[in-house]
Formats: structure tokens, C-alpha cells, sequence
């Protein structure tokens, strides 16, 4: 008899944790030719003159208008990531689980989940897009303000990332939003993921104490990738930073850094170092990449955890044990 052709759970099991299978069918998000794809959009086009809302609302497939406003001010004395946390938790509590109703009603408890987090994040009080409430929480000018809305857009999703799945796994049992937003948060706070930007602004600010070349050498030297430089999916550069690059004048610094990494390992700017150089630009908090990420990304967790509670499909994948094989016996082993 012929073999099965299909791969065995072993191999699929073993491929869950690399790029590429086993692959969640999805129509929010894509890599193609180098290129970030929202919906059959092309994301860095879509970040010229989108707002966060108007993202939402192409990634949610809403017939709605989308809006993050908030009219309460935080009543906690410092916004930032623990404020989120605490905010989202609470929210993740109270929530209604996901199964059985319709993506509407998710549309909604996202666009709460996503507004809660924005204040918790820093964004002031108001009922304009919420890109000009986190400008005027961070007391940014309105050129400012447009690069944070660009940013925003470009952060907004990004296929199946690890803080993405988490959240697709959080619905795939039924979980509230907000509790799907809490998975992917807190996923995103890995040096892997979110937290990348935050290594990339200890380069720029290695990189002004000792030179581009010499900060470049010590983190070579101590075999950790130069934070803020090359992606897997984007080969030939990042569109996401060369969006962010447009018409955004950086620091004479920050270039020379830029160059220098460039001939030192061959890879172009990504996402993370553009939110470093953002963040530089506009003296804005010293987490704003992480809390631009959370926010803007919130979009994407939201629009994924609705696909996948309207799928109906768990996500089960099995492992490949590798411990000690236990017998039957009377010494308790099965």
C-alpha cells in the first residue's frame, strides 16, 4: 500500500516553533515581495494618510465607523506598561467570553479594550483620533503628532508574530477580548518582540557615548544581534522603517549609526530602530516604542481574535515528548 504522504504530528509539532508551518489561514495580513499587506492594501501606502481608526476598521472588516475615544482620564498618577497591564486586567475579568456572538459585538469590546489601553498608555482625554490624544498626552506638536499616527498605522499588524498567536490561542478557547488583548500584551513584552525597541535606543545611546563603530563592535562581540537592524521576512530592508523614514529628518547621529551597521553586517534599518529614532526625535517617553507597538498593535490582536472565534476552530498542536518512558508497574509509572 501506498504511504501517507501528509507529515506526520512529530514534524508538524517540531515546525510550531520555526517561520513558516504549520500556517493559520488568515485574510487579515501578509508578507508579499517584501511587502506588508492589510487586506489586499499595501500598509506602508495605507500609513501616508490613515488613521488608527481607519485602520481598524479595514483589518476588522467593519461596516462601522471606529472610534477609541475616551472621555475619562486616567485616574492613575503615571501612565505606562504596569498601568496597562492593570487597566486591561481588570477589564479581562469582567469581560464576556467570545464564543456564540457575533463579530459586532467583538468589534465592540475591542475598540473599549483598545481605548482603555490608549489612556493607559498616555493618551489625553477626547474624542479625536486617538494619534492626536497621545500627541497632546505627551505634549507633541502636531508634525509630531501625523508621525505617530504613522507609526500607529505600520505597527498595526504583522501576519502570525508571537504576541498575534498568543492572542488567536487566548480566542481559540473562547476568552473575552480583552483577555486575548492581555495574552498578546503580555507576550509583547519579550527583548524578542515588543521590547526590542528598547534594546535598540541602548544601542543609539551606546553609539553617542562611544561611537557607532566602537558600540557596534561590543555588541557583536558578545554575540547578540545589533538590536533595530535586519528582519527575517524583510531581506532587502523594512518597509515599515522606510515608511517611517519618509519625511522624517533624524538625527545626524542616529545616521551615522545607521551607515555603520549597515557596513558592518549588511542589514538595513528595521521597525524598532525607526521607533528609537521617533522616540529620540520627539523626546517622547523613554518606553514610547514599546507603548506605540502595544497600541497600534492592539488592532491587529483584535482583528485576529475575532477570525478566530468566528473559525471555530481550537488551537490544539501536540507536542513531541522527549522525557523518560514510563512503564506499567506498581511503582506508580503508566
Amino acid at each position: 500500500p501506498r504511504r501517507a504522504r501528509g507529515r506526520s504530528p512529530q514534524a508538524i509539532a517540531e515546525s510550531a516553533i520555526a517561520w513558516g508551518e504549520p500556517a493559520i489561514t488568515t485574510a487579515i495580513s501578509t508578507v508579499l515581495h517584501g511587502r506588508l499587506v492589510y487586506r489586499g492594501k499595501d500598509a506602508a501606502a495605507l500609513a501616508a494618510t490613515a488613521t488608527l481608526e481607519e485602520t481598524a476598521g479595514l483589518l476588522w472588516a467593519s461596516d462601522a465607523s471606529v472610534s477609541f475615544a475616551s472621555l475619562t482620564p486616567s485616574t492613575a498618577r503615571q501612565s505606562g506598561t504596569p498601568t496597562a497591564f492593570a487597566r486591561l486586567s481588570a477589564l479581562a475579568a469582567e469581560g464576556r467570553p467570545s464564543l456564540g456572538r457575533r463579530p459586532a459585538m467583538l468589534q465592540q469590546d475591542g475598540t473599549s479594550a483598545t481605548s482603555v489601553l490608549a489612556t493607559a498608555l498616555g493618551a489625553a482625554p477626547g474624542s479625536e483620533p486617538v494619534h492626536e490624544r497621545l500627541a497632546r498626552g505627551w505634549s507633541v506638536n502636531d508634525a509630531g503628532a501625523d508621525l505617530i499616527r504613522k507609526a500607529l498605522v505600520l505597527l498595526a499588524d504583522h501576519e502570525l508574530n508571537a504576541s498575534t498567536f498568543a492572542a488567536r490561542v487566548a480566542a481559540s478557547t473562547g476568552a473575552p477580548i480583552a483577555a486575548c488583548l492581555l495574552a498578546g500584551l503580555a507576550t509583547l513584552t519579550g527583548p524578542r518582540h515588543g521590547s526590542a525597541g528598547a534594546a535598540a535606543i541602548a544601542l543609539v545611546e551606546d553609539a553617542e557615548r562611544l561611537g557607532p563603530d566602537e558600540a557596534i563592535s561590543r555588541w557583536l562581540a558578545h554575540d547578540r544581534p545589533l538590536p533595530g537592524f535586519g528582519h527575517q521576512l524583510y531581506p532587502e530592508g523594512d518597509p515599515r522603517a522606510e515608511a517611517m523614514f519618509s519625511g522624517f529628518k533624524i538625527d545626524a547621529g542616529l545616521l551615522r549609526l545607521r551607515d555603520a551597521a549597515l557596513a558592518a553586517t549588511g542589514m538595513p534599518p528595521n521597525i524598532d530602530f525607526a521607533l528609537a529614532a521617533l522616540t529620540r526625535g520627539l523626546r517622547l517617553p523613554a518606553d514610547a516604542p514599546f507603548r506605540l507597538f502595544a497600541l497600534g498593535r492592539s488592532v491587529g490582536w483584535t482583528a485576529h481574535a475575532i477570525e478566530q472565534v468566528t473559525s471555530n476552530r481550537p488551537i490544539r498542536p501536540r507536542a513531541r515528548y522527549n522525557g523518560p518512558a514510563g512503564m506499567k508497574g506498581t511503582d506508580g509509572n503508566i
